[in-house]
């Protein structure tokens, strides 16, 4: 047979004419993209490593320790539990307590870890294949302000993810940290909360005499919480009978004609028994993925709220058996200090409640300029008009990115220094005055839900905002109190 010549298999095209292509290969690259279009996206090959869950936190990429894992395991799991708990009971985020059990149980060699957390109670359970599971719970049953102990267990994570603490030496130095003793005696803390107090009354609008009144009441109520308190009293009742004082330190005032406002008093009185950082803890954590801890906190933060309107509502009703009259505490205040004289107060307030909270000596100066930031973001987001909502969520992500960096710097994780720098934003005191409109006035209950909707949508924006300024400084802070350039290795 003759060869057939290449111009009948393959025509060449005269100059000017469109390409003909096949019909089959038309309809291919047509079914092709439109495949693509249409199709779901593919399911995962297998379940995401735990692991994973330590991306983008200080204990990313543990070292792994091998060699006589199951044998340990049970010892292993006890440490994590005990360690949970402790972070729990000094003021630790679910996030937080997460993270560190991930990271002690890969770093300690155990792979087949899943942790649940609920608002007061953490569950490991360890199943490795072919193998008998162990599931062990552990309950949280009290809480105690101890900031420097929460970085110390931060340190104490730190180096064992980093591979630089044994197996046989973690239970000894988490025992350390538990005998250690706070920072600061009760007698400072008691002080330290009262001046804060004082400060507050002091930037929003009272007088001298009106911070010295908060000051006094403040140490009385913090005197008669403790006696309370030994007296195994729950937290609703000692929070109720300190604002029902409160009240009537400021009924006693009217009664005497002094010259202060007694909504000065009042508001001076209870600062500190506004359940802010549980509030905002309580949104960060439903933001992170852990919704019953969030209802618990959410309905324990309710629960002080009722607690104080319920006792100013029977020191109320007793002022008018005595003849007083009722006044309202949600009187707005007047006659701010100037600028010059309130930055200086913010950043003292701000050492002072880190105080209270039992922060290391070495983060008080730091947490103090973190507060001052904040402040200074929200002054320039209300005075461009942001508005009451967008100024302190602005405010809070500043906040949220400058604690990431300091705190990490200098060995303590976020909250340590996020917590005590928004708490001068008074989340818990609008909400505070809009529960007492709906429950002492009822004529004006439209008016209080308004206030109540508007203060929780503010609370949000703090709570994501600080969360947000976490993740946006988590690029900037990479190997900071971690060994997040270090890859997996074994040892």
């Amino acid at each position: 047979m003759s060869e057939q010549s290449p111009e009948k298999n393959h025509p060449v095209p005269h100059p000017g004419m469109i390409p003909v292509v096949p019909a089959a290969r038309q309809s291919y690259a047509a079914r092709r993209v439109l495949r693509k279009l249409v199709q779901g996206e593919a399911p995962p090959t297998a379940p995401l490593s735990i692991v994973d869950r330590l991306a983008g936190s200080p204990y990313a990429n543990p070292t792994i320790q091998v060699g006589g894992v199951d044998a340990s395991a049970r010892k292993t799991i006890d440490f994590a539990l005990h360690l949970a708990e402790t972070m729990f009971r000094y003021g630790a985020g679910a996030l937080e307590v997460e993270t560190s059990i991930i990271a002690v149980t890969a770093a300690l060699g155990l792979r087949n870890i899943e942790v649940d957390i609920t608002n007061q109670s953490v569950i490991i359970n360890y199943a490795k294949k072919d193998a008998t599971p162990i599931t062990l719970l552990r309950v949280v049953r009290s809480w105690t302000n101890n900031y420097a102990g929460l970085a110390n267990i931060h340190e104490l994570v730190t180096d064992i993810v980093s591979g630089g603490v044994g197996r046989d030496e973690c239970g000894r130095r988490l025992d350390v940290i538990i005998r250690n003793p706070k920072p600061f005696p009760r007698w400072m803390v008691t002080v330290a909360e009262a001046l804060f107090a004082a400060i507050v009354v002091s930037v929003i609008g009272g007088t001298g005499f009106g911070s010295l009144v908060a000051l006094l009441s403040n140490l009385l109520v913090g005197l008669l919480a403790r006696v309370l308190g030994r007296w195994r009293v729950p937290d609703f009742f000692v929070t109720a009978t300190s604002s029902f004082v409160v009240t009537a330190i400021a009924l006693g005032c009217v009664l005497v004609n002094v010259p202060l406002s007694p909504a000065v008093v009042v508001t001076g009185g209870i600062l500190l028994l506004l359940p802010s950082g549980r509030l905002v803890s309580a949104v960060q954590d439903a933001i992170n993925g852990f919704p019953v801890t969030a209802a618990g906190r959410f309905l324990s933060a309710f629960l002080i709220f009722g607690a104080i309107v319920s006792g100013i509502a029977v020191a109320l009703v007793f002022g008018a058996l005595f003849g007083s009259q009722r006044f309202d505490v949600t009187d707005p205040l007047s006659g701010a200090l100037p600028l010059w004289a309130t930055l200086p107060l913010v950043v003292l307030a701000t050492i002072a409640i880190s105080i209270a909270e039992q922060t290391r000596m070495k983060l008080l100066l730091p947490t103090g300029v973190v507060g001052l930031i904040g402040y200074c973001v929200l002054l320039l987001g209300t005075a461009a008009n942001l508005g009451d909502r967008f100024a302190p969520a602005l405010a809070a992500v500043v906040v949220g990115m400058a604690a990431r960096m300091v705190a990490l710097r200098m060995g303590a994780p976020q909250l340590v220094v996020a917590v005590p720098s928004i708490l001068f934003l008074l989340v818990g005191l609008s909400i505070f005055r809009a529960m007492f409109v709906m429950t002492i006035t009822p004529s004006a209950s439209v008016e209080g839900a308004v206030g109540l909707f508007n203060a929780l949508i503010i609370i949000m924006a703090v709570a994501a905002g600080v969360v947000l300024g976490d993740n946006l400084a988590r690029p900037l802070t990479r190997g900071q109190g971690s060994n997040e350039k270090r890859r997996n290795r074994r040892r």
